[in-house]
């Protein structure tokens, strides 16, 4: 892979160097969510159970063969963060635990609220031992509601959340699954941020408090939004599936090119005057109906036609480029080896390499929001499995050798 190197910044001096925060979970979700954090120069631990986060078994794995130090999921979540291990639903594991918590400024975490509960690790035990604490909970249905103990994953948070019945698939026929993992990134970010704005006003409420995000309510509230649900509150209207492009205007969709395919959206005169100039303003398109998008709409069948004969004789990069110099928003749909090559990405410096103790160089991206005062972004990988726990059990906690091994032969750490 030809890729840049140049970080957006170091964890070092980022916007949250000093804040302490513990990830007791697993997969995406909270991951992803302390990720924020750590990538932006928080101090993470990474808290996971003896066997190891579910993610590390994931993959994918380079050569396909599967080994818990070298998934890519697992490499991309949690850069920048130190990892112990230890077993927390042991007593003696969770007074570490509870140790570990007590000098924490954040929790994050994607548990079962039953399992927290039972396990006495529920914000009432916790806030006990730390007022100050903010708990990020992020859970596929929320900590309360009648489905707050319900099984689920991303997808069943995402489709309960009404987006998969409005957005994916056909009119009239069964919706489609979505890309995996949507609602637990939205729900990640949106953990993230409050989290953070909770962290911040701590002085303001007098002391810490739960955060309790719903992955489910998180896409509600964005792929869906008021324009639905709130729609359909207000007058029993919403919007539905139309297929194939948009059903206000044309060209609104993914059409067919030479070496792949493109997406276009053409909603102002201005932009769908820029269009007409980028396909060598043809006889068809220039008549000024064509201007309005509405008709454009109405007739979408032909403009799709007339489009399609266009792009089929070049190659995405050369439609966008030549569409996007005459003010026409038009996009190559890139595919994932593209993407992570692609020089724009590369030049902002979302493509970095970090350096992995058994892979060696390895290629993540970057931090995806950009602080130019107080840059972040990965510089160490994710760490071994209890990569760790004699830094923070031993020098931190004060545990002996001889008491750390007694821990491990007991299957604590």
């Amino acid at each position: 892979m030809n890729t840049a190197v140049t970080r957006r910044g170091a964890a070092t001096g980022g916007a949250l160097e000093g804040m302490r925060v513990i990830e007791l979970g697993q997969m995406v979700s909270a991951p992803y969510c302390a990720k924020l954090f750590s990538d932006y120069g928080a101090d993470v631990l990474k808290v996971e159970p003896l066997g190891g986060d579910t993610a590390r078994r994931w993959g994918p794995f380079p050569g396909d063969r599967p080994d818990p130090e070298a998934s890519g999921l697992f490499q991309f979540l949690n850069t920048n963060k130190r990892g112990v291990t230890l077993d927390v639903t042991v007593e003696e594991g969770r007074e570490l635990f509870l140790r570990l918590v007590s000098e924490a400024d954040v929790l994050i975490e994607n548990n079962p609220p039953a399992w927290v509960r039972e396990h006495k690790l529920d914000y009432g035990v916790l806030g006990a031992a730390n007022p100050n604490l903010v708990m990020v909970s992020i859970t596929p249905f929320g900590q309360t509601g009648p489905y707050s103990g319900w099984k689920g994953c991303d997808l069943n948070a995402f489709h309960l959340s009404a987006a998969g019945h409005r957005y994916c698939g056909k009119p009239g026929e069964a919706p489609l699954e979505h890309g995996t993992f949507s609602a637990d990134f939205y729900g990640a970010v949106t953990a993230a941020s409050w989290g953070l704005a909770a962290t911040l006003g701590r002085n303001r409420v007098g002391g810490g408090q739960q955060i309790d995000v719903s992955c489910a309510e998180a896409i509600g509230a964005t792929f869906v939004g008021g324009q639905n649900i709130g729609g359909y509150a207000q007058d029993g209207i919403f919007d539905r599936r139309t297929g194939v492009g948009m059903g206000q205007s044309a060209p609104a969709s993914i059409l067919p090119c030479k070496d792949g395919h493109v997406w276009m959206l053409m909603l102002e005169p201005n932009q769908w005057d820029g269009f007409v100039t980028a396909m060598g303003s043809p006889d068809w398109a220039t008549p000024e109906m064509f201007r309005d998008r509405s008709f454009r709409g109405e007739n979408k069948d032909l403009i799709y036609a007339l489009v399609g004969e266009w792009t089929a004789q070049y190659g995405k990069i050369e439609i966008m480029e030549v569409c996007q110099d005459a003010g026409a928003p038009v996009t190559a749909v890139l595919t994932v080896a593209e993407a992570a090559e692609h020089p724009h990405l590369i030049e902002r410096g979302y493509v970095v390499e970090v350096e992995h103790p058994t892979l060696g160089k390895i290629a993540t991206l970057g931090a995806p929001f950009v602080l130019p005062a107080s840059p972040g972004g990965p510089v160490t990988a994710a760490p071994l499995l209890g990569q760790h726990n004699d830094e923070v059990f031993g020098k931190e906690l004060g545990i002996t050798d001889t008491e750390r091994e007694q821990l491990r032969d007991r299957g604590v750490i």
